[in-house]
């Protein structure tokens, strides 16, 4: 697997506002995750084995992504989501995801957001750290 090219959220906000649902919605979140070079048992957990990450493997399985992102449109005031994953072999600093999440009022997007992004990491992904 080739790691994908990453898209514009300019060009996915644009798509968002003319979407028929538009006239709802009073935000949109976007959740950019990005490979870090700080091992994630460092920042979760605070164990510091002393190494750093070199790269990622990361794949994901699309019907439970899917699944997810219909769980999520069933979240109160969530009107328009849009997830974009990347796949294979990472680097430091590459995109890992892109989420976008609008929704009617701040409380209902924030919280469809977390949603949405922890499940995908939850449940959704297999990331493999490389040291």
């Amino acid at each position: 697997m080739t790691k994908k090219v990453s898209p514009s959220i300019d060009e996915w906000l644009k798509q968002a506002k003319a979407d028929s649902r538009a006239l709802q919605e009073g935000m949109f979140l976007v959740h950019n995750g990005v490979v870090r070079q700080t091992p994630k048992a460092k920042v979760r957990q605070g164990l510091d084995d002393g190494s750093l990450v070199k790269g990622m493997e990361f794949a994901y399985d699309a019907v439970k992504v899917d699944a997810a992102i219909a769980e999520t449109y069933k979240m109160e005031g969530i009107f328009y989501v849009k997830v974009w994953l990347n796949e294979g072999q990472l680097d430091v600093g590459d995109d890992i995801m892109y989420v976008l999440i609008g929704g009617d009022i701040r409380p209902h997007v924030v919280d469809a957001l977390q949603f949405l992004v922890g499940k995908i990491k939850s449940e959704c992904v297999v990331e493999i750290e490389q040291k």
